[in-house]
Protein backbone atom coordinates (compact mmCIF):
# COMPACT_ATOMS: atom_id res chain seq x y z
CA UNK A 1 0.00 0.00 0.00
CA UNK A 2 1.23 3.48 -0.85
CA UNK A 3 1.96 5.65 2.17
CA UNK A 4 -0.18 8.76 2.23
CA UNK A 5 0.88 11.90 4.05
CA UNK A 6 -1.22 12.50 7.16
CA UNK A 7 -0.38 15.38 9.49
CA UNK A 8 -0.82 14.70 13.21
CA UNK A 9 -1.96 18.23 14.08
CA UNK A 10 -4.99 18.12 11.76
CA UNK A 11 -8.47 16.63 11.98
CA UNK A 12 -10.04 14.59 9.18
CA UNK A 13 -13.37 13.45 7.74
CA UNK A 14 -14.43 10.23 6.02
CA UNK A 15 -14.77 12.32 2.84
CA UNK A 16 -10.96 12.89 2.96
CA UNK A 17 -11.08 16.51 4.05
CA UNK A 18 -8.48 17.86 6.47
CA UNK A 19 -9.27 20.54 9.04
CA UNK A 20 -6.82 22.78 10.87
CA UNK A 21 -8.34 24.45 13.93
CA UNK A 22 -7.01 27.76 15.24
CA UNK A 23 -9.26 29.31 17.92
CA UNK A 24 -12.68 29.42 16.19
CA UNK A 25 -11.39 29.27 12.61
CA UNK A 26 -11.11 26.07 10.58
CA UNK A 27 -8.87 25.93 7.51
CA UNK A 28 -10.06 23.21 5.14
CA UNK A 29 -8.45 21.25 2.32
CA UNK A 30 -8.34 17.80 0.74
CA UNK A 31 -6.02 15.06 1.95
CA UNK A 32 -3.09 13.51 0.13
CA UNK A 33 -5.24 10.41 -0.37
CA UNK A 34 -8.05 12.49 -1.91
CA UNK A 35 -5.75 14.26 -4.35
CA UNK A 36 -4.18 10.94 -5.39
CA UNK A 37 -7.63 9.45 -6.06
CA UNK A 38 -8.68 12.49 -8.08
CA UNK A 39 -5.67 12.57 -10.35
CA UNK A 40 -4.64 15.86 -11.95
CA UNK A 41 -6.98 18.63 -10.78
CA UNK A 42 -7.88 21.00 -13.63
CA UNK A 43 -10.57 23.24 -12.06
CA UNK A 44 -12.10 24.11 -8.70
CA UNK A 45 -15.32 26.00 -8.05
CA UNK A 46 -14.63 27.84 -4.81
CA UNK A 47 -17.18 28.78 -2.15
CA UNK A 48 -18.42 32.33 -1.63
CA UNK A 49 -16.94 34.41 1.19
CA UNK A 50 -19.66 35.40 3.66
CA UNK A 51 -21.80 32.32 2.97
CA UNK A 52 -23.20 30.45 5.97
CA UNK A 53 -22.62 26.70 5.65
CA UNK A 54 -23.88 23.66 7.49
CA UNK A 55 -21.75 20.66 8.31
CA UNK A 56 -22.10 18.17 5.43
CA UNK A 57 -23.12 20.83 2.89
CA UNK A 58 -21.31 21.04 -0.47
CA UNK A 59 -18.92 24.00 -0.38
CA UNK A 60 -16.77 23.43 -3.47
CA UNK A 61 -16.54 21.31 -6.61
CA UNK A 62 -13.26 19.90 -7.88
CA UNK A 63 -12.80 18.74 -11.47
CA UNK A 64 -9.95 16.43 -12.35
CA UNK A 65 -9.00 14.44 -15.42
CA UNK A 66 -10.81 11.49 -13.81
CA UNK A 67 -13.95 12.92 -12.22
CA UNK A 68 -15.92 15.78 -10.72
CA UNK A 69 -16.01 15.62 -6.92
CA UNK A 70 -17.84 17.64 -4.33
CA UNK A 71 -16.15 18.98 -1.21
CA UNK A 72 -18.32 18.88 1.91
CA UNK A 73 -17.99 21.26 4.82
CA UNK A 74 -16.77 19.41 7.90
CA UNK A 75 -18.22 22.06 10.23
CA UNK A 76 -21.04 24.60 10.48
CA UNK A 77 -20.07 28.25 10.22
CA UNK A 78 -19.40 31.22 8.00
CA UNK A 79 -16.99 31.26 5.04
CA UNK A 80 -14.43 33.96 5.90
CA UNK A 81 -11.77 33.42 3.21
CA UNK A 82 -10.98 31.32 0.17
CA UNK A 83 -7.72 30.40 -1.52
CA UNK A 84 -7.90 32.61 -4.61
CA UNK A 85 -4.67 31.03 -5.94
CA UNK A 86 -6.60 27.83 -6.72
CA UNK A 87 -8.67 29.64 -9.38
CA UNK A 88 -5.55 30.08 -11.53
CA UNK A 89 -3.56 27.13 -10.25
CA UNK A 90 -5.92 24.27 -9.24
CA UNK A 91 -2.96 21.86 -9.47
CA UNK A 92 -1.87 23.16 -6.03
CA UNK A 93 -4.43 20.67 -4.68
CA UNK A 94 -2.17 17.93 -6.09
CA UNK A 95 1.27 19.39 -5.45
CA UNK A 96 0.70 20.78 -1.93
CA UNK A 97 -2.64 19.60 -0.49
CA UNK A 98 -1.70 20.52 3.11
CA UNK A 99 -0.04 23.85 2.30
CA UNK A 100 -0.65 26.12 -0.69
CA UNK A 101 -3.55 23.87 -1.74
CA UNK A 102 -5.82 24.81 1.18
CA UNK A 103 -9.37 25.61 0.04
CA UNK A 104 -11.08 27.90 2.55
CA UNK A 105 -11.43 29.19 6.11
CA UNK A 106 -14.65 28.88 8.07
CA UNK A 107 -15.50 30.71 11.29
CA UNK A 108 -16.84 27.84 13.38
CA UNK A 109 -20.34 28.32 14.78
CA UNK A 110 -20.34 25.34 17.19
CA UNK A 111 -16.96 24.20 18.51
CA UNK A 112 -18.47 20.94 19.83
CA UNK A 113 -18.72 19.75 16.19
CA UNK A 114 -14.93 19.27 16.27
CA UNK A 115 -15.59 16.18 18.42
CA UNK A 116 -17.21 14.55 15.34
CA UNK A 117 -13.97 14.79 13.32
CA UNK A 118 -11.30 12.08 13.20
CA UNK A 119 -7.85 12.49 14.72
CA UNK A 120 -4.82 11.67 12.56
CA UNK A 121 -4.64 8.20 14.15
CA UNK A 122 -8.36 7.59 13.50
CA UNK A 123 -7.90 8.68 9.87
CA UNK A 124 -4.83 6.42 9.43
CA UNK A 125 -6.89 3.44 10.63
CA UNK A 126 -9.81 4.45 8.38
CA UNK A 127 -7.53 4.80 5.34
CA UNK A 128 -5.91 1.45 6.06
CA UNK A 129 -9.33 -0.21 6.19
CA UNK A 130 -10.58 1.30 2.94
CA UNK A 131 -7.36 0.81 1.00
CA UNK A 132 -7.26 -2.87 2.03
CA UNK A 133 -10.76 -3.24 0.57
CA UNK A 134 -9.55 -1.69 -2.71
CA UNK A 135 -6.59 -4.08 -3.09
Amino acid sequence: MREFKILDELYYTKEHIWVKIENDVATIGITDYAQSQLGDVVFIELPEVGREVESGEVIATVESIKAVSEIYSPLTGKMISINEDLANEPSLLNSDPYGDGWICDIQIKDLTEIEDLMTADDYRAYLEAITEEEE
